[in-house]
C-alpha cells in the first residue's frame, strides 16, 4: 500500500499549506503594525523553534530571545521601544517551529491561552480601541478570504478540469434507479430513474457545473426529504425533473442518490491501478494485442467515440459480435503515436440476483448471474505487498475456501472475514488442475483492522462451473421476501461443469447465456443443460431448467454490453475556465468563495444532524494525503485545492468558539455591548473548553485519517 504518490507531491502540499498558515498569521501581523501594537513574535508553527530570525541578532538555530538577554541583559519583553532601538534589535522574532499545524503572532497584552495577560504599555493589545483590536482579530480571516478568491481567479483563469456533471453508473435499487420522471406522461418517457449519458443540469434550484456540485448536494441534503435533479438527456429536447431523496451509503457514510461519473475511454494509468487494468485487459485478450494501460479508445467499428457511454451503446447494440477497436498512445510533442488494433467481443448482461434481507447499497447484497445460476469467484491480480505471491496466481478460480465448496462472491469475502489472520486451506482450479494450497490471511489497518487475502476477486466468466446455486433472490427490493428461482428444488451441486445447452457445447458463460436466450426468445417452457459432477470422474446428468413467462421477460430485458468497466477509464473531465477574461475569473472567484462558505456551515450544520459523520472529517495527516492525489491532476487543480482549504480555515477560526479568532471577536462584541470584557475567569473556562474541544477534534481527526491512509 502507498501512503503517499511522491515525495514531490508531498512537498508541495506542505509548502501550500505553510502559505495558507503564512497569509493567515501575516493578516494579523499587518493589522497590528498598522494599530499600532507591538508584536513580540511572528510564528508559523508550534512548540520549540527550529530556528528564528531578529533584527540585529539574525538567524539562531532556536530562539534569539537568550541572544538579547546576553547582549541586554532583560528579555525582548522588557525593553522599552528606545532600549530596543539603541542597541540596534528589532521587537520581532520571526520563526518556524516544529508543529506545523498553524501558527501565531504574539502581541504585546495579549494571549489566546491567558486570558488575564495585558500591559499597561500603551503599544499593548488591550490599550487600543475595540474597534481596532477588531481589525486585528479577523485579519486573517480576512487575508484567507483574499487569497481563496486569488487561487480561483488564476486558477480559472488557466483552467481547471473537474469530472463532468455527467451520470456514468445508477446503481441497481438507488434513489436515482428507482426515481420517476415529473415529464414522463408528456414527455412519453417509460423508463425510470436516472440513466447513463444524463447530464445534470441542477440540484434544488442550483447548477451543477462538475460531478462534485452534485455529490455536494445529495450529501447536504437531508433523509426523506426530496430534491430536484433537472436533467438534459440525449433525444429529448426538454430537461426531465425529477424527484429524488437521499440516502445514506453504508460505502460512504454520505447521502447519496447512486450515481457514479461518466468516464472517458482513456485507460487509466495511475500506479496504484495499473495491475488491476492490466489484469482486465490480459483477461479479454487485449494486452496481447498491444493494448495497455493509458492508452485512449478512439474508434470501435470505424465509428469515432468520446465517452464510455458512447462505447457500451455500441456494444450493446451489437448482438454479441466481435467488435474491431483503434486504440492511440498519445506521445509528447514531436513523438509518434503508437496505434493499434484488436478485436473485442462485447459481454453478456447478467442478472442483479439480490440476496434476501440484504443491503441495497452499491456493491453489497447482490451477486451477478442467471436464473439462480452464479459463476465461481477468480483471481483477477494479486494486490501490491500480498502475503499470497507465489502462492496463489492471477487466473486461479476458487473451488474451495475453508470448508466452503464453490462458493459464490459473497460466501468467498465472508469466509476471509470470518476466519481473521491465519493460515486457510483453499483448492483452486489452477491450468485445468485441482490445486490444494494453504493462504496467508493478515489484517490490514492499524486502528480498524480487518482481515484480507490481499487479492482482488472477479467472476470466472470464462470456466463453465457454477458456484453454490442461489435457490430464492429478493426481486421486490421494497420487501424482505424472497423469490423462488428457477433452479430450486433441483439440488445442484456447486463445482458442476456445464457441458452443454439445447445439444450445444458450453465452453464458457457466454455460451450459456446465448443458449437461455435463444429458448426464451423462442418461447419456451424449459431449456435443457447438461451438467457434469464436480466428483472425479462425475457422472453427465441432464437438468430441465423451467422457464415461466417471468423468468422469459427478465432474461429478454438483458442485452450486451462492454466487457471493460468504465471504473477503468479515467473520469469524463469539464474544463472550467474563464476563457481569458479577468472579469469573469474574478467573478468565478468569489462565486466559489462564497459558495465554500456557505457549505462549511452546512456541513457543520449536517455534523450535529448527523447526515454527515465525524468519520468524514480530514485533519492536517488526511488533508495531506489527500492533497498529494490532487497534486497528480496539476497544476490548477493544486491551486483551487488549497483555495479550498483556505476557505475552511478562514471559516473555522471565525466560528464563535474559545481560542479561535471568531470566539475572540465575541468577547470584543460583548466588551462594546457592557463596556468591560468577560470575566477572566469565565474566559479562562472558556479557553480550557476551547482547548479539549481542539484537542478532541484534532484526535478523531487524526484517528479518521490513519484509518484512511493505513486501513
Amino acid at each position: 500500500m502507498t501512503l503517499f504518490s511522491s515525495g514531490f507531491n508531498i512537498l508541495l502540499i506542505l509548502l501550500g499549506f505553510g502559505l495558507l498558515i503564512f497569509v493567515h498569521e501575516l493578516g494579523h501581523f499587518l493589522a497590528a503594525k498598522w494599530a499600532g501594537i507591538r508584536t513580540l513574535g511572528f510564528s508559523i508553527g508550534f512548540g520549540p523553534p527550529i530556528f528564528s530570525w531578529r533584527k540585529g541578532i539574525g538567524f539562531r538555530a532556536g530562539s534569539t530571545y537568550e541572544a538579547v538577554y546576553k547582549r541586554t541583559g532583560s528579555h525582548p519583553g522588557e525593553l522599552s521601544d528606545e532600549d530596543l532601538a539603541s542597541h540596534g534589535l528589532g521587537e520581532t522574532e520571526y520563526s518556524l517551529r516544529w508543529l506545523p499545524l498553524g501558527g501565531f503572532v504574539k502581541m504585546l497584552g495579549q494571549d489566546d491561552v491567558d486570558p488575564s495577560a495585558s500591559s499597561a504599555h500603551p503599544r499593548s493589545f488591550n490599550m487600543q480601541s475595540i474597534g481596532a483590536r477588531m481589525v486585528v482579530i479577523s485579519a486573517g480571516v480576512v487575508m484567507n478570504l483574499l487569497l481563496a478568491a486569488l487561487l480561483f481567479v488564476v486558477a480559472f483563469s488557466v483552467g481547471v478540469r473537474f469530472e463532468a456533471p455527467i451520470v456514468g453508473v445508477v446503481a441497481p435499487s438507488s434513489p436515482a434507479a428507482l426515481a420517476v420522471p415529473l415529464e414522463a406522461s408528456s414527455l412519453g418517457i417509460d423508463a425510470i430513474g436516472l440513466q447513463p449519458g444524463d447530464r445534470i443540469l441542477s440540484i434544488d434550484g442550483e447548477h451543477a457545473n462538475t460531478f462534485g456540485d452534485i455529490l455536494i448536494a445529495t450529501a447536504m441534503g437531508r433523509p426523506e426529504i426530496n430534491l430536484e435533479v433537472v436533467v438534459e438527456r440525449e433525444g429529448i429536447e426538454n430537461p426531465i425533473s425529477f424527484e429524488i431523496s437521499p440516502v445514506k451509503s453504508e460505502m460512504t457514510g454520505l447521502l447519496g442518490i447512486g450515481v457514479l461519473p461518466a468516464s472517458s475511454t482513456r485507460l487509466i494509468d495511475d500506479k496504484d491501478a495499473v495491475e488491476y487494468v492490466s489484469a482486465e485487459l490480459d483477461q479479454l485478450g487485449l494486452l496481447e494485442q498491444g493494448v495497455k494501460p493509458g492508452m485512449t479508445l478512439e474508434s470501435v467499428d470505424g465509428t469515432a467515440i468520446r465517452n464510455w457511454e458512447a462505447f457500451d451503446s455500441i456494444s450493446s447494440a451489437s448482438n454479441g459480435r466481435t467488435l474491431e477497436t483503434s486504440w492511440v498512445m498519445l506521445q509528447e510533442a514531436g513523438g509518434e503515436d503508437l496505434r493499434v488494433s484488436a478485436k473485442l467481443s462485447p459481454m453478456p448482461e447478467w442478472e442483479q440476483l439480490k440476496y434476501v434481507g440484504a443491503s441495497s447499497s452499491m456493491t453489497v447484497g447482490f451477486e451477478q448471474g442467471l436464473l439462480g445460476l452464479v459463476p465461481l469467484v477468480q483471481i483477477a491480480a494479486l494486490t501490491e505487498g500480498s502475503p499470497n505471491v507465489g502462492i496463489l496466481e492471477p487466473g486461479d478460480v476458487v473451488l474451495r475456501i475453508g470448508n466452503d465448496q464453490a462458493p459464490r462472491m459473497r460466501t468467498f469475502r465472508e469466509a476471509i472475514a470470518a476466519h481473521g489472520a491465519g493460515m486457510l486451506d483453499m483448492s483452486v482450479l489452477r491450468d485445468g488442475n485441482r490445486v490444494d494450497v494453504k493462504v496467508q490471511i493478515v489484517e490490514s489497518g492499524i486502528l480498524d483492522p480487518r482481515p484480507v487475502l490481499g487479492v482482488n476477486p472477479d467472476y470466472a466468466w470464462g470456466v463453465p462451473r457454477i458456484a453454490r446455486p442461489m435457490d430464492s433472490t429478493e426481486q421486490n427490493v421494497e420487501s424482505d421476501k424472497g423469490s423462488p428461482t428457477p433452479l430450486a428444488g433441483l439440488d445442484l451441486m456447486g463445482g458442476s461443469i456445464l457441458r452443454s445447452i439445447n445439444g450445444r457445447p458450453v465452453k464458457n458463460w457466454t455460451d450459456l447465456w446465448v443458449g437461455i436466450h435463444e429458448a426464451a426468445e423462442s418461447g419456451h417452457q424449459s431449456t435443457s443443460i447438461e451438467i457434469q459432477s464436480p466428483t472425479p470422474g462425475g457422472e453427465l446428468q441432464v437438468v430441465k431448467l423451467p422457464l415461466d413467462e417471468h423468468s422469459r421477460s427478465r432474461i429478454l430485458e438483458l442485452g450486451w454490453s462492454t466487457p471493460i468497466p468504465l471504473y477503468y477509464f479515467e473520469p469524463l473531465y469539464v474544463v472550467r475556465s474563464s476563457g481569458g477574461n479577468p472579469l469573469k475569473a474574478v467573478g468565478m472567484g468569489l462565486q466559489e468563495t462564497s459558495k465554500l462558505v456557505v457549505l462549511t456551515y452546512l456541513t457543520i450544520d449536517r455534523l450535529f444532524r448527523g447526515t454527515v459523520g465525524v468519520e468524514q472529517l480530514h485533519g492536517p495527516l488526511g488533508i495531506v494525503h489527500l492533497g498529494t492525489k490532487v497534486a497528480d491532476r496539476g497544476f490548477t487543480y493544486l491551486l483551487f485545492f488549497l483555495g479550498l482549504i483556505s476557505v475552511n480555515l478562514a471559516v473555522i477560526n471565525f466560528l464563535p468558539l474559545p481560542i479561535v479568532d471568531g470566539g475572540l471577536f465575541l468577547y470584543l462584541v460583548y466588551e462594546k455591548i457592557k463596556g468591560r470584557p468577560p470575566s477572566v475567569g469565565f474566559q479562562n473556562g472558556a479557553a480550557i473548553a476551547g482547548l479539549l474541544l481542539i484537542a478532541t477534534a484534532f484526535v478523531v481527526t487524526f484517528y479518521n485519517d490513519i484509518a484512511r491512509i493505513v486501513g
